[in-house]
């Protein structure tokens, strides 16, 4: 088998991780389902046989259960491999994400977190203690089909929580939003399998000041599980 440029790899894993369909349509037999498991086992064998057929097929099995517990397990699992493919394939091409962004460079910081966004497939955890109405209009319109939406938020709640509202009224989105104490970084979390950190608030990226997003690579899971403890003891607001 001839190896598959990296630079090829990354492309198509990423467009596989966009094209997913929606979690809630796993266990159903479609074309478009099969078609998609067909092109995601082509990929993570490209880049490991091994794993595709150990671990990856198990996978495929399980989400096409007809038990709702399997399928969500395996849904799960198929996409924390996918991610995992994405991650190991830029760090050892490109190296993990860093971008700088100029000072007025708006659309650009934007244009790079609404990707970040839209990769995610399960869960998204913002953290930020200046969320607010603006950042709901901005951004949560490029969340996918499915997805659940955490906001760890502080300072503007008055303004957050209606909008939100509004939003839950109007899509189908699921969005939760606690607050708590003492936090002053702020961070976004894909499916629990990868973290970005915002030199800015969300909503004010390159505005007044250059800044940056940075993908944690070293220290990902214990970041990750320090904001799960905050929100897992943060106060659910209505």
């Amino acid at each position: 088998m001839n190896k598959v440029p990296p630079a090829q790899l990354l492309a198509e894993v990423e467009d596989v991780l966009r094209t997913m369909p929606p979690a809630h349509t796993f266990g159903n037999d479609t074309p478009e389902q099969f078609a998609w498991l067909g092109r995601a086992s082509a990929v993570v064998c490209a880049w490991d046989p091994i794993k595709a057929t150990v671990l990856f097929d198990s996978y495929v099995t399980k989400m096409n259960s007809r038990m709702a517990k399997d399928v969500d397990a395996g849904a799960r699992a198929v996409l924390t491999m996918l991610h995992q493919v994405r991650h190991d394939v830029r760090m050892r091409s490109l190296g993990p994400l860093s971008v700088s962004v100029g000072t007025g460079a708006v659309f650009d910081y934007f244009d790079e977190l609404r990707k970040v966004i839209e990769a995610a497939k399960l869960d998204l955890l913002f953290v930020d203690p200046y969320l607010d109405a603006e950042f709901v209009s901005r951004y949560l319109s490029h969340v996918s089909s499915g997805v659940s939406v955490r906001l760890l938020a502080r300072e503007r709640l008055p303004a957050l929580v209606p909008a939100v509202e509004l939003l839950r009224r109007q899509s189908s989105l699921e969005i939760e939003v606690r607050s708590a104490p003492a936090f002053h970084d702020r961070y976004v979390f894909v499916d629990r399998t990868a973290c970005y950190q915002s030199g800015a608030s969300f909503k004010d990226g390159a505005k007044k000041a250059p800044t940056t997003l940075t993908q944690i690579v070293d220290a990902f899971s214990a970041v990750l599980s320090t904001y799960e403890d905050l929100w897992n003891k943060g106060t659910p607001q209505p």
